[in-house]
């Protein structure tokens, strides 16, 4: 098996597209298809399922994906261990995360990462909502992610960062929206705009139970993946959100946040990973993460 071969295989397998790997590669497509099958006659089982208009995963591919990742993120790492100085801490870590849900949390501790370590590569994927992150932590395609907490994976670890309290953000001119508090049940006639329901958010799961707890079903108009664009909508009047105190400071123009009266409701924000061992670049982020925690954030 050759290192070539690998990159071949990681190419197709994200582009899920022979043409488009061969552009990534600077070669031609016909050479491609040829490593392709080199690399599964090697292993003696196929990669890729082929059609005429698609491309995907086998199982026996899914599971090779991770593990051909590793191999060249290894040998990149041999390669700069020869570079840098006895004691330095270097790497690639990639790091998951939702959006602007993370606006007290993301910025901080990448910033901390690239002070306190220099030497580590810090590759940001965003809109990854929790039950995606810990899939794809539990694959190997994620190091790290920022999720909403609690999880329900056995394989990974979490660490609770901090927690916010709900409320919701209302259009401006909307009946509620100069109140100090009000109570959610207040909302049992207005349409929500929410997550997708499958897309595996635990925003989504909080905003269903507070509303049921509240004695009522949400009425859903519009459902999206990007918290930021759910308020646009909001402005827009397609609807109101149940969305944690911490998009208080950006909510767009025409619309506003609005506390929720009695007993608190929090969404907790933590961070994930993998219980499998961890490269020496994640170990330090780790450490890090209760130095940022310690002088609070």
């Amino acid at each position: 098996m050759e290192v070539r071969w690998l990159e071949a295989f990681i190419a197709v397998a994200e582009e899920l597209h022979f043409g488009n790997a061969a552009i990534r590669l600077r070669m031609a497509q016909s050479p491609l298809s040829q490593v392709i099958r080199k690399l599964e006659r090697s292993l003696d089982t196929e990669l890729f399922i082929r059609s005429t208009r698609s491309v995907d995963l086998t199982p026996a591919g899914h599971a090779f994906l991770p593990h051909a990742r590793a191999v060249l993120e290894e040998i990149e790492l041999a390669q700069q261990s020869v570079k840098v100085p006895d004691g330095v801490v270097y790497g690639k870590l990639i790091l998951g995360f939702t959006g602007v849900l993370n606006r007290r949390t993301l910025p901080r501790f990448t910033r901390a990462v690239r002070d306190t370590y220099p030497q580590i590569e810090l590759s940001l994927v965003g809109r990854v909502m929790t039950r995606d992150a810990v899939a794809q932590l539990e694959a190997g395609t994620l190091d790290l992610a920022f999720v909403g907490l609690p999880t329900d994976s056995t394989r990974t670890e979490t660490r609770l960062l901090l927690r916010e309290r709900f409320g919701m953000v209302v259009p401006t001119g909307h009946p509620l929206a100069d109140q100090d508090h009000v109570e959610l049940s207040m909302f049992a006639q207005d349409r929500f705009i929410t997550p997708p329901i499958g897309a595996g958010s635990m925003l989504y799961e909080d905003t269903i139970r507070a509303c049921t707890e509240a004695g009522f079903h949400p009425i859903v108009s519009q459902q999206i993946t990007d918290p930021y664009m759910s308020m646009m909508l909001v402005a827009a009047g397609v609807g109101v959100a149940y969305l944690p105190e911490g998009v208080r400071p950006v909510v767009p123009p025409g619309t506003v946040f609005v506390p929720l009266a009695g007993e608190p409701v929090y969404m907790n924000h933590g961070l994930a990973w993998s219980k499998q061992r961890g490269s020496a670049a994640r170990e330090a982020f780790l450490e890090l993460v209760e130095d940022v925690l310690a002088e609070g954030l």
